[in-house]
């Protein structure tokens, strides 16, 4: 059965490292879900959740050139299928193998492509992938900020870490495809906006408004600016690596995920410094504009706030950014699912992961001694009282995914186009249902 709106949730699997390489901070380990994989499965369809941004962990799974312990995942996988739990398969977070180094290393596109086909080989009935995962923060944080990996800051180092992230979703695509021709790709990307303090700051927000665009822009295969062509070819990036985004035609197998937090909006100094502004023009504003440059089906594919004293802050934002989904359907742009990330509380992303203090961060569904949380409530309540509601009332999209239960249904290798040249039709497409 084709499912109407994809309520989903996440269980946090980054795993950058940081203290120059020497630490991993592996948010699976630190959360519990190595220990808790079997409650976490059951608490996600307790929930009544059927999609879950999940994946293994990259540097536990890949081992080595052609060298991979798929032991965790063959067990995990299995019992999600059991549950008939849709994943949406998150393969690569912040992080990458220590024999890999980092995402400086100009092997890593290719190698990751030959992991990205191994593993769908390994489990065809999954159709649903972010292959790398917001490939705009990772390079940010990694080689501009220098919190985690390379730990670099320099513009050099962004594009570069920027381009192979880029090909290295590109390529892994390609290499899915193979595989599973009719895969998705929801690619959660942060959706973000700078706002300028006073007028000497407005050039330099401009020129952050610009950057923010880059990953996709590539991903997509769109022609970026002027300001920003020059900022790649100052910073690096060649006329061939270029038009090798230009020349990507996948986009038709793509849904665009947009992520949301009260984070995600910027003050912008005249000397091009950031501060938090919080929540100004809000995800249904800053999707539109999303939505206008890359004319694709939407997702809001991760938001959370912390609960606070109060203990109702969290259901408050879970409140405020649904009615901002409602919104932006009713601004007729076609956005298919919503999802509270992640499933349990998280750890030390109140530092963003630079370090490791250990102090947990209430923005589960549930604690991370899987008790049920007010937000997990109001989830459940929200999904319950929705669920029927938007396939009927409202634009939706029909999305070719095949159900968990519906994959040995004989009329399932009907609906998987084969192969053939470029011809590939696996496509969200809008509808009025």
């Amino acid at each position: 059965m084709t499912p109407g709106f994809l309520f989903a949730t996440g269980i946090e699997n980054s795993s950058p490292t940081i203290n120059g390489g020497s630490l991993r901070m592996d948010e699976l380990e630190k959360c519990g879900h190595y220990r808790y994989w079997e409650t976490d499965f059951a608490l996600v369809r307790d929930m009544g959740i059927r999609f879950l941004r999940y994946g293994p962990a990259l540097h536990r799974t890949w081992l080595g050139a052609k060298r991979y312990d798929w032991e965790f995942a063959d067990a995990a996988f299995a019992r999600l299928k059991e549950l008939e739990i849709v994943p949406i398969v998150d393969l690569c977070h912040f992080g990458v193998p220590d024999w890999i180094g980092d995402f400086q290393n100009p092997d890593f596109p290719e190698r990751f492509a030959v992991y990205a086909a191994a593993f769908a080989q390994r489990y065809p009935w999954l159709q649903l992938y972010t292959p790398v995962n917001e490939i705009y923060i990772c390079a940010r944080f990694s080689a501009l900020y220098g919190w985690w990996n390379e730990q670099l800051q320099s513009d050099a180092a962004f594009v570069t870490a920027l381009k192979h992230l880029v090909q290295a979703n590109i390529l892994a695509m390609r290499a899915i495809l193979e595989q599973r021709p009719d895969a998705i790709f929801i690619q959660s990307e942060s959706s973000e906006y700078f706002h300028a303090e006073n007028p000497a700051a407005i050039g330099p927000a401009e020129q952050i408004n610009a950057r923010r665009f880059l990953s996709l822009d590539l991903n997509y295969g769109r022609r970026v600016d002027s300001e920003m062509y020059e900022y790649l070819m100052d910073n690096g990036m060649t006329r061939e690596e270029y038009h090798f985004f230009l020349d990507n035609h996948l986009k038709h197998h793509c849904i665009m995920g947009n992520d949301y937090y009260v984070t995600n909006e910027h003050r912008v100094c005249a000397n091009g410094d950031t501060l938090p502004s919080g929540e100004i023009f809000g995800y249904s504003t800053i999707t539109n504009m999303y939505y206008g440059r890359y004319q694709l089906p939407v997702m809001h594919t991760e938001t959370n706030l912390c609960e606070g004293p109060r203990g109702d802050e969290a259901v408050n934002w879970l409140w405020k950014e649904w009615a901002n989904v409602l919104r932006v359907r009713n601004d007729g742009v076609p956005i298919l699912g919503f999802t509270w990330y992640s499933l349990t509380d998280q750890v030390d992303w109140d530092v963003a992961l630079r370090e490791d203090r250990g102090t947990v961060n209430a923005l589960g569904l549930y604690d991370l001694n899987r008790n049920i949380r007010a937000v997990g409530r109001a989830y459940h309540k929200l999904i319950a009282d929705w669920r029927e509601v938007l396939p009927t009332q409202s634009v939706c999209l029909r999305i070719p995914i095949i159900m968990p239960e519906d994959q040995r249904a004989a009329w399932c290798d009907a609906r998987t186009p084969r192969r053939a040249g470029h011809g590939n039709e696996a496509t969200a497409a809008p509808s009025n249902a």
